[in-house]
């Protein structure tokens, strides 16, 4: 930016020798450098090859009159300010906003004032600096802007890969989400635990953008990490909430609803903090179950005051859970009227057939004409048989060579361990340390948990699966599991694991025994399969699964083999 006292190229257009020479003198007398011209093509192409700062211009001249010559000289000045003052003898008001709509700034009357013309260059000039100096901060803006949003993008990169590394592209699996801001403070994760069921995570943080984003990443990590060794919700909402409290502002928190699809018992586990209700839609009947906010959102409470509980609900193939964030029902149209509830509610009401229920609701939000005023999330997620999903293999990148081989190993876990800790993804780490039961991880995950659940729920909890025979019965059922494991004060279940070498493979026993009373073994392995029941498929999914299992002391031991071969 030039000083004030920097002398300017003032550039004179005058048809008139005279006051061509009386302006250049008062002009060179105030210490500015002057270029003349007689008419106005003369001073479009002095201005062209010399570029002066001010113009001095003449409004009648031959050749090219100053109007059009002003019009020339702005569209060849682009942004930059070249101020034009109008010479002229010109009394009319037309004629003198001709002058201005020509591009003119300021006018001068004949005969010249020496006074009057210095106070006016003056004044321009500091308009001209003012303009220079606005200019000059805006494109240091553009560049600060672009340099943000390019830091931004990369950013963003890489948190969808990470957010989008789990199993959002699978068959039974559809969304929505529309971000405010270049960021999404919404969050959809889901990921295969390591026996087949789905994790789902629909989470809504604080605000929305670049600060709404910040949790999104330790989150997903958690997420991942702890669905991947087998922990379940609770394990994985403890975790996730402790982090989350550590690390976010006072003011910062994550409103979430997590679900495990269960495909091998048909049923759904579901905790919801602070989300807007989603809904479990029974296909054969119509019913929706409100899935309710019965929580506060992620990172608000300490770890001894967060309530980790969660509700299960029984489902048939084909049924659909629906969950959205609350920038769906917050939509606000040119009435400021919200989308709402009671009309999602009637889109729900009014559906026919549940496969176009989704694009019912896109199509109401699209026909309701609203702006968002916050990031917007819906996702469906469908119950299919689990052969239809074909979840990924564990993978491991080691050669094997250090497996253990031959071992053997106890555990005894007693009631105070019972009540607040899951055994089976430390147990499974363990065993897939053993090379060649890695190709099996998924069976022997599924085979443990159905075990230990099985010595925990009918054998230590005294549990009747057979509560489980309808939708009432598989919601008191759970409900007794809690209230049995916040009473339990004895009981045990024993765990033994034995490995040994078998020529070019290996050979896994593992033995399960309980303190319960037992059960009729004969009874319930002469049962008939019934895939439509919502209990008893326990044992007939580890006889499946397994190389070979069975039951003695009554059903309080139970004992299954995995087998494997030594990959050439």
């Amino acid at each position: 930016m030039q000083s004030v006292s920097e002398p300017l190229t003032v550039l004179i257009a005058e048809d008139s020798a005279a006051d061509r020479m009386l302006l250049s003198t008062i002009v060179r007398r105030q210490g500015h450098e002057v270029l003349t011209a007689s008419n106005g093509a003369e001073a479009v192409a002095l201005f062209e090859r010399q570029r002066p700062q001010l113009v001095l211009m003449d409004a009648m001249m031959p050749v090219m009159d100053g109007f059009e010559a002003a019009r020339q000289i702005k569209q060849l000045a682009g942004e930059t300010l070249v101020p034009i003052i109008f010479l002229t003898s010109l009394t009319e008001s037309e004629a003198l906003a001709r002058c201005l709509e020509a591009g003119g700034d300021d006018f001068l009357a004949k005969p010249y004032n020496q006074v009057i013309l210095a106070a006016k260059i003056k004044a321009m000039d500091r308009l001209r600096r003012l303009q220079a100096t606005v200019l000059q901060q805006r494109d240091q803006i553009a560049r600060h802007h672009d340099y943000l949003l390019n830091e931004q993008r990369v950013a963003k990169a890489v948190f969808d890969k990470v957010a989008h590394s789990g199993c959002l592209n699978a068959p039974n699996i559809r969304y929505l989400q529309s971000p405010y801001a270049l960021f999404n403070g919404d969050l959809l994760l889901a990921a295969f635990t390591p026996g087949g069921d789905m994790h789902i995570l629909l989470g809504d943080f604080t605000g929305h953008g670049l600060p709404a984003a910040v949790g999104a990443m330790p989150l997903a990590e958690v997420f991942y990490g702890m669905t991947a060794k087998g922990y379940g919700l609770s394990e994985t909402l403890r975790e996730m909430n402790a982090k989350l409290k550590r690390i976010l502002p006072v003011d910062m928190f994550c409103c979430a609803t997590l679900l495990c699809l269960s495909f091998q018992r048909r049923a759904v586990e579901v905790w919801n903090g602070g989300m807007p209700d989603g809904y479990l839609h029974c296909i054969a009947t119509g019913e929706r179950t409100p899935l309710l906010s019965r929580h506060l959102p992620l990172g608000v409470l300490s770890a001894q005051a967060f309530d980790d509980g969660t509700e299960v609900f029984p489902m048939a193939l084909g049924d659909r859970i629906f969950l959205l964030s609350d920038g769906v029902i917050d939509t606000c149209d040119a009435n400021e009227q919200l989308f709402g509830v009671d009309r999602l509610e009637r889109v729900f009401a009014a559906n026919q057939h549940p496969a176009k229920l989704f694009e019912e609701i896109e199509q109401a939000l699209k026909d309701f004409r609203g702006e968002a005023r916050d990031d917007v999330s819906m996702v469906e997620v469908t119950l299919l048989e689990s052969a239809q999903l074909n979840p990924p293999a564990m993978v491991y990148s080691d050669s094997g060579q250090s497996s253990p081989l031959d071992w053997s190993v106890s555990f005894e876990f007693r009631a105070a361990t019972l009540k607040r800790y899951n055994p089976l993804p430390y147990l499974l780490q363990l065993l897939l340390e053993v090379h060649g039961l890695r190709a099996q991880s998924g069976a022997l995950y599924s085979v443990m948990a159905e075990l230990y659940s099985n010595a925990l729920e009918h054998g230590v909890l005294g549990l009747d699966s057979s509560l489980k025979c309808d939708a009432r019965g598989f919601a008191q059922f759970y409900k007794q599991r809690s209230a049995r494991l916040t009473e339990l004060e004895d009981g045990y279940v024993r765990v033994h694991l034995h490995v040994e070498p078998r020529g070019e493979g290996g050979c896994l026993v593992v033995r399960v025994e309980d303190s319960g009373a037992g059960f009729d073994v004969q009874r319930v392995m002469a049962r008939p399969i019934d895939a439509d029941k919502l209990s008893g498929r326990g044992v007939s999914l580890i006889r499946q699964l397994s190389r070979s299992a069975s039951w003695s002391d009554d059903g309080r031991s139970a004992r299954v083999e995995f087998s494997w071969e030594a990959l050439a």
